[in-house]
This record gives C-alpha cells, sequence and structure tokens, in this order.
C-alpha cells in the first residue's frame, strides 16, 4: 500500500474526552478534555494536558488536584459545551445543570451524573509547547455501583462512555474481544506458550 504522509499530528484516535472538576466544592469549574490517558499502573497514574492560558489552568496548579469525569454518550453536548467556553465568564457547570458529590481523597468534587471519576492528585507539571502535562497520581476510582456485576467485575461498557476521534465525538461500538484473546487455544490450534510475547 502507497501510503499518504502528512507533518507530524497528533492522531491518536480515538482517545477518551472527558469532564475534569478543578477549582473546589464552593466555585467547581470543569474544563473538557481529549488529551488524557494511562502513563503507569503501579503507582497508578494518568496525566492530562491543558493550555497554560486556559482558566482551569491556574485552578489546578494553585490547588494540585483535578477529578477526571468520564461522560455518558448523553452528555456529549454538554461535554463539547465544556470546551468552547471559559470558565472566566461562564458558570460552565450550571449552565449544563450539572450537580456535584464530594470526592472520597481530593477536596474537588465530582460530577453526579458521571458513572466514572478518578480522583486525582499532581506529582508534575511538564511543560511541552502549546499544552502543559499535568502528570497526577490517581488516589482513589469512583464508581457507579451499576456498572459492577454480580461476580463483582467492572462492566465498563454498561457506561456507555465517549471518544473523541478526529473531532467527532463517539459513542462505544461493538465488543470485539477481551485482553488475552489472542493467546487463548482453540480446540484445533492455538498459540503455544512460548510463542507469546513478553514485550
Amino acid at each position: 500500500m502507497k501510503r499518504v504522509v502528512w507533518k507530524g499530528s497528533p492522531l491518536t484516535a480515538p482517545v477518551p474526552v472527558v469532564l475534569v472538576t478543578c477549582g473546589d466544592a464552593e466555585n467547581p469549574n470543569i474544563i473538557t478534555v481529549a488529551w488524557t490517558g494511562t502513563v503507569c499502573s503501579d503507582p497508578p497514574m494518568t496525566y492530562i494536558s491543558v493550555r497554560p492560558e486556559r482558566y482551569s489552568y491556574g485552578l489546578i496548579k494553585e490547588k494540585g488536584e483535578f477529578c477526571i469525569n468520564f461522560a455518558p454518550a448523553e452528555l456529549f453536548k454538554k461535554v463539547d459545551y465544556g470546551g468552547i467556553f471559559t470558565g472566566r465568564k461562564v458558570n460552565k457547570a450550571e449552565k449544563c445543570g450539572f450537580s456535584f458529590e464530594p470526592a472520597s481523597a481530593v477536596s474537588v468534587p465530582i460530577i453526579d451524573r458521571c458513572p466514572l471519576a478518578l480522583e486525582c492528585r499532581v506529582r508534575d507539571v511538564i511543560p511541552l509547547g502549546s499544552h502543559d502535562m499535568f502528570l497526577a497520581e490517581i488516589i482513589a476510582t469512583d464508581l457507579d455501583p451499576g456498572l459492577i456485576d454480580e461476580n463483582g467485575k467492572l462492566r465498563l461498557e454498561r457506561a456507555r462512555l465517549i471518544s473523541y476521534s478526529h473531532g467527532d465525538y463517539m459513542s462505544p461500538g461493538k465488543r470485539l474481544g477481551s485482553f488475552g484473546c489472542s493467546s487463548v487455544k482453540k480446540k484445533s490450534k492455538g498459540i503455544r506458550k512460548d510463542e507469546k510475547n513478553n514485550d
């Protein structure tokens, strides 16, 4: 296949699109972020990247805490709103009709309509260019009990979380398989243990 080559661009997709809460319980602010992800499993670490000129940037830097709220598909217009307007001029939480619950381990509240939230404490702020990265430890994970099945397994597909792909909001589609499915032996043929990649 002959490929078309573009200049380097942030085209990892799809990515989660989340509502980040910052500030405090009395004056909570939200910002929509798509530049977020996992960076370490032990200790559990995540990041968000925010432009320094954003109103939320100063709140997060001053407080050293934020919460990542994962929104269900039906909130996608409110998620979009959170990324277009600034908290300097608009109370975005009020405009979106959000109410908040206290987090368990940080002073920043979580959005009650979001079925999953990560409570985060900033470990480092790394200037990268257009954005600074807030590298943070995940102190606690807040889950809607409806996401946990009768065997105690997390069923994240029940949350119908939004993703973002090159300018479009997406809702999850069909399940393709589970982690490790490529090494499960079939009756007729399978991958031998010594063929597994340990990278």
